[in-house]
């Protein structure tokens, strides 16, 4: 199988302001909302997002944090290297906000299940959202969906979804490659 391109650096930008103008229209002025990106690769999104929200808002105090899921993940003690954890930041209280939980890509529901569990170690939030850029939908095996998807695909098991951000790897580019462990 050749890797195929499914979101170039022009589509991803694009997506990325369609999917704050939603987010927009679902909280106004993010006064009661808060944006947590999934560590390791959501914060990428989600630095994004919360740096396109505040141009088109111009507001300077939309609240955001990184939250490390690694020691809630179900498969912690079944990988065969040990895990680094990344730094959770979260620097205000989640009680009673509308959290947007902001992931690269949605797979099999797994990591989003952990990162609901991290989240409410902080706190109780009034809402939590999903957004997600890639929703590969058919492979759920938990009953997770998000409410903004930048884009839905349809993949078999041996494919794998890469996502290629500027700040880590050069280009901005999400592949759909063959997933060498099939």
């Amino acid at each position: 199988m050749q890797p195929r391109v499914i979101l170039d650096s022009k589509k991803l930008n694009l997506t990325i302001t369609r999917l704050c103008h939603q987010l927009i229209e679902q909280h106004k002025d993010f006064s009661q909302s808060a944006i947590i990106g999934v560590q390791p690769r959501g914060v990428f999104l989600a630095n994004r997002i919360h740096q396109k929200l505040t141009e088109i808002l111009k507001k300077k105090n939309i609240e955001y944090g990184k939250l490390d899921i690694t020691f809630y993940r179900d498969d912690f003690r079944l990988k065969s290297k040990p895990m680094i954890a990344d730094e959770t930041n979260i620097e205000f209280s989640l009680e009673g906000k509308n959290i947007i939980l902001i992931d690269d890509v949605l797979y099999t529901g797994r990591t989003i299940r952990a990162a609901l569990d991290a989240l409410l170690d902080y706190g109780r939030p009034a809402d939590v959202e999903l957004l997600v850029l890639i929703d590969r939908r058919l492979h759920r095996h938990l009953p997770i969906q998000a409410k903004y998807v930048g884009k839905v695909i349809d993949s078999i098991t041996a494919e794998k979804v890469k996502v290629e951000w500027k700040e880590e790897d050069g280009a901005d580019k999400i592949w759909i490659i063959e997933d060498d462990k099939h």
